[in-house]
């Protein structure tokens, strides 16, 4: 077989894995699969469990202890190998950084300084937009109504050309300037990848939409199908400047190699789990919820390992976890913004998520914001078929 067609083969049975595998659980339960496919999704019919002190302080002790090493060898890690900016005045001549100490009869030329560049002019004009876009989605000016509903969209376009223009100051490049075309090839990538997200999560009704009215199915497809196109352009922006600061990974980069011996037994293991978690969501949603987010990052890492292609997820073997932790981090900080941004709006989601639905920061209970460290490394797997460079 060509290459190309196993690889058109292994998206398209991964596709069909995800969309056909809650559908059969559904059928298996003896369920209607009517409600999980109604556009616009409107309907809430999945039970949610109430608030539980043992399973909050379960997860929350889970967490701390997947998330401490990384942090302890962050910080741990010795200061003389981290390079970090050196803020001075404009026009001041630049010195060495990072100078090291060496031996006596040892000379050593210092590493090429880090120059911090003004901020470009289009970045001032992205952080102008942003800020007009995000008073008039937190308002409600009477003469703006008619296009109340569409302010999600240019606060995230402000937000992606402002964080490349933090990337291009800092390096003197950026995703948007440097890769432009692998870059907006990611909007409409984005789009078709966020509708997984937004089809599983009718099999958890983690999440639900206010304010979408009376639209037709084609008016919410097209009317979302707009902010879903940022997300993937979001986070490798973010991940771009988050990148320019070595310290945020110190030490992860020669760490703990993870061995596998036989790659793709693992990986068939991963799609026979993570079939058998999609099918479950269906049966048992209150439970495995957070297989929504789980379930595609296993699906989309085996799908690559089984065709050969090198991912991020290949580096933890040599001992580099700076990617996946980069990927998880990004995806956390655009987190924030997607919440925050979400409060006020006039067209937002609602979470009922099971156990945890608590001590919410905005709309997002407080440990349902660990979901965005697999989906920041579903975002890296997915951006890296645009171009592994960024």
């Amino acid at each position: 077989m060509i290459r190309w067609q196993k690889i058109l083969t292994a998206w398209t049975a991964g596709a069909a894995l995800l969309l056909g595998m809650p559908l059969l659980g559904v059928w298996l339960a003896g369920g209607d699969v009517a409600p999980y496919l109604e556009m616009p999704p409107r309907t809430n019919f999945v039970p949610h469990a109430a608030f539980s002190w043992p399973v909050f302080w379960g997860l929350a002790a889970f967490i701390v202890v997947m998330v401490r090493p990384f942090v302890w060898r962050i910080f741990s890690s010795s200061p003389s190998r981290i390079t970090l900016p050196n803020p001075r005045r404009l026009g001041e001549t630049p010195r060495p950084t990072n100078i090291k100490r060496i031996s006596p009869g040892r000379a050593k030329p210092p590493a090429e300084p880090r120059l911090i560049r003004p901020f470009p002019w289009w970045g001032w004009a992205a952080l102008g937009f942003g800020l007009v876009a995000w008073i008039l989605a937190w308002t409600r000016f009477p003469w703006f109504a008619p296009f109340q509903p569409f302010t999600f969209t240019p606060l995230w376009l402000a937000f992606i050309i402002t964080m490349n223009a933090l990337t291009f100051q800092r390096t003197g490049r950026s995703p948007l300037t440097h890769h432009t075309g692998a870059f907006l090839a990611l909007f409409p990538l984005s789009a078709s990848f966020w509708w997984f997200f937004e089809y599983l999560n009718r099999f958890v009704q983690n999440w639900h939409y206010i304010g979408i009215g009376n639209l037709t199915a084609e008016e919410y497809v097209i009317r979302a199908m707009l902010p879903f196109a940022t997300v993937l352009p979001a986070f490798v922006a973010t991940r771009a400047w988050l990148a320019s600061f070595p310290g945020l990974t110190a030490g992860l980069d020669n760490w703990r190699p993870l061995l596998v011996r036989h790659p793709h037994r693992l990986a068939w293991l991963g799609l026979t789990l993570a079939a058998g978690g999609l099918a479950g969501i269906s049966i048992w949603p209150e439970y495995l919820f957070p297989l929504l987010w789980i379930s595609p990052l296993m699906v989309i890492g085996s799908i690559r390992a089984l065709i050969g292609t090198p991912t991020l997820l290949n580096e933890p073997g040599h001992g580099n976890w700076q990617p996946l932790f980069l990927a998880a981090i990004s995806a956390l900080l655009c987190g924030f913004f997607w919440e925050m941004w979400n409060v006020y709006s006039l067209e937002k989601w609602i979470y009922t998520v099971p156990f945890v639905g608590r001590f919410h920061v905005f709309e997002m209970p407080l440990l349902g914001y660990v979901g965005y460290l697999p989906f920041g490394i579903e975002c890296a797997l997915i951006a890296e078929l645009v171009n592994r460079r960024q």
